[in-house]
């Protein structure tokens, strides 16, 4: 486990992490503690994925089209 915070974390280190993580605790060679401290971490670092893609996905939405498809800017969240 990286010592980063994970509110800190891009999506692409968070998911490159959660991964590192999820292989441990599938191969089971850890103590008990540190499988409680890694489980921990990996809904930390899922949470913070989940968080990163609605981000984008909110963003994607903003975007508008005009009559052709093409992009012409963005709306503000919610159409306000």
């Amino acid at each position: 486990m990286t010592e980063t915070a994970v509110e800190e974390m891009s999506f692409e280190a968070a998911m490159a992490e959660l991964e590192k993580v999820l292989g441990q605790l599938e191969r089971g060679d850890v103590a008990l503690d540190e499988s409680i401290a890694l489980y921990e971490r990996g809904a930390a670092l899922k949470k913070r994925c989940e968080t990163k893609l609605k981000e984008a996905e909110e963003k994607v939405a903003q975007i508008t089209l005009d009559g052709d498809g093409n992009p012409t800017g963005v709306a503000a969240v919610g159409g306000v």
